[in-house]
């Protein structure tokens, strides 16, 4: 056993077994996407809650997503080379063991300006958690990693359709938003004991080769795509249930199972979209989840009297919006040498979108109504289909690699 590995897992808690060790690492990191898509998914059934809770209207309480991308943004940055500088199980123990504490004390807080700094630290941890799990599990799989992770991102669809049934079934039984959250902070616990006594992967540095090129102008065009893919589903995945109540088209529980449908078709589309990327390229499966998406919207706003259509529409959404992302990475790998930095701008633009679109639903939504929802997501994803036209005839213009 290496010093390095001594160092990196916590006291008396060393694996016996190394060969099964990356087996049992693996499952870390899958409970711990688990728990990262239960809280991810848990602000948009719980914000009526919230709003009541600290006496705000729901264009103030919409700075939460602002705050908590915020925090996911810091996060990110900043918890890249804590990875590379302390034990990685620990590290993401402690993470999942605050964001446990915060889900604890959010329905507690009745001053919004408080309210939002615990979503501030929310959103830091948050972005720690999926820094670490998409690192390490890296690190423990090396060129084999393709499969597993996959199945990373999956996991996290898992836990983002269990969180609404997760809040349905509290406000069913107490009425109240205090028993949801801390039911979600008690499922975090499974994933923090099982990392903590799972040694770490030892830190590795990827060193970038010196030829590799980097089309500056293609990255801006993707980093502004992941803006606006980003802002669409996290706006429709945090206002969907404050739509559906706010016309009157279901009430709290069902509100939250039609988040759940949400989550649970983008799960489902991420499965689906494994054996579509072996037969179609990227340039395809992008178009039609765009098209896909904005054929969705049209569906939800053409019954907006319509539970049953605005379900349909809901799952149709999940569906289209599935594979979005990792296709453009798969599309920009094509195009352009990938480098770590790069990738973190790409990171940039999607935590952006995170916070602007799901703000500015919430400035509008007392205003206009509810509508504006779906009419918000509907622009962004035209003016995504435009971008996009202008993206790829750019890239077949520069392609440093052949498609």
């Amino acid at each position: 056993m290496t010093t390095e590995s001594r160092r990196d897992a916590p006291a008396g808690r060393l694996y016996p077994d190394a060969a099964r060790r990356p087996r049992t690492q693996t499952v870390g990191y899958y409970l711990s996407f688990i728990a990262l898509g239960l809280v991810v998914a848990s602000l948009g059934p719980t914000l009526p809650g919230l709003a009541g809770n600290t006496h705000s209207a729901l264009r103030e309480i919409s700075l939460l997503f602002s705050a908590r991308a915020l925090g996911y943004l810091c996060g990110s940055v900043v918890s890249g080379r804590l990875y590379d500088r302390v034990g990685g199980h620990p590290l993401m123990a402690g993470v999942l063991a605050g964001m446990a504490l915060m889900l604890v004390l959010a329905p507690l807080v009745s001053w919004l300006a408080l309210l939002v700094a615990l979503m501030f630290v929310l959103g830091t941890n948050e972005g720690a958690l999926d820094v670490g799990a998409n690192t390490l599990i890296v690190w423990v799989h090396g060129r084999a990693v393709g499969p597993y992770m996959n199945a990373l991102h999956f996991f996290f669809g898992v836990g983002a359709f269990l969180s609404p049934v997760v809040v349905a079934l509290a406000l069913a039984w107490s009425g109240d938003i205090q028993w949801a959250y801390w039911t979600l902070a008690l499922l975090l616990a499974p994933a923090a004991l099982w990392l903590w006594r799972t040694p770490s992967p030892a830190a590795q540095r990827v060193q970038v080769a010196a030829s590799g090129q980097v089309n500056s102008v293609l990255v801006a065009l993707i980093m502004l795509f992941f803006f606006l893919y980003a802002g669409a589903e996290g706006a429709f995945g945090g206002w969907i249930f404050s739509y559906a109540t706010g016309l009157r088209l279901a009430d709290g529980p069902t509100a939250a199972y039609l988040t759940s449908t949400f989550w649970g078709a983008l799960t489902v589309g991420r499965l689906l979209s494994i054996p579509l990327a072996a037969r179609f390229s990227p340039r395809v499966i992008l178009l039609a989840d765009l098209l896909g998406g904005v054929l969705s919207m049209l569906l939800i706003l053409t019954g907006s009297q319509s539970l049953a259509l605005t379900w349909l529409g809901t799952a149709a959404f999940g569906l289209s919006m599935a594979s979005i992302f990792p296709t453009t990475l798969a599309l920009a790998e094509r195009r352009m040498t990938i480098t770590g930095q790069v990738t973190g701008w790409f990171f940039v633009g999607a935590s952006l979108g995170g916070m602007f679109w799901p703000w500015l639903i919430g400035q509008l939504f007392d205003a206009i109504g509810p509508s504006i929802t779906m009419l918000a997501i509907t622009v962004d994803l035209v003016l995504s289909m435009a971008l996009f036209a202008v993206l790829d005839a750019h890239a077949q213009r520069s392609a440093l690699k052949p498609a």
